[in-house]
C-alpha cells in the first residue's frame, strides 16, 4: 500500500529532478521514489557494524540484472539498442556505478577498522 506525501522541493532540487525524469523518460513522481529509496537505504558507513560492512565489501549486482545490464550494453556497442531500452540501461548503469561505489566505502571502512587488508 502507497501512501501520498506532499513535498515542496527547493526550485533547484525540483530542476534536477525534472532534467533527470526528462533524460530518462520516465515520471517524475518515480524519479522522487527512486531519489528517496536511494537516500534510505545509503545508511552512513559509519554506522553500520562490521559484519554489514564485510556484506558490502562483497557486493556483488544481482545475476540477473546483471545479465541484462550486459544483454543491453553489448546491443548499444552493436548499434542495435532501441530507443524504449535506454531507460533501463540507464537505470542499471546507475545502480552498478551506485554499487561500485558504496562497495569502495565499504572496503575503506573494513581497512580503517582492521576487519580487512589495505587493497593492493
Amino acid at each position: 500500500m502507497a501512501e501520498r506525501v506532499t513535498l515542496e522541493l527547493p526550485e533547484e532540487l525540483a530542476q534536477r529532478v525534472r532534467s533527470a525524469a526528462a533524460k530518462a523518460r520516465r515520471p517524475l513522481e518515480d524519479v522522487l521514489v527512486e531519489y528517496i529509496e536511494r537516500g534510505a537505504n545509503d545508511v552512513p558507513m559509519s554506522a553500520l557494524a562490521d559484519g554489514d560492512i564485510l556484506v558490502l565489501c562483497d557486493l556483488q549486482m544481482e545475476d540477473k540484472a546483471q545479465q541484462e545490464l550486459h544483454e543491453l550494453l553489448d546491443k548499444n556497442r552493436e548499434g542495435e539498442l532501441q530507443p524504449a531500452d535506454r531507460p533501463r540501461l540507464e537505470q542499471l548503469m546507475g545502480d552498478y556505478r551506485r554499487g561500485l561505489v558504496r562497495k569502495a566505502q565499504a572496503l575503506r571502512v573494513a581497512v580503517q577498522r582492521g576487519l580487512r587488508g589495505p587493497v593492493q
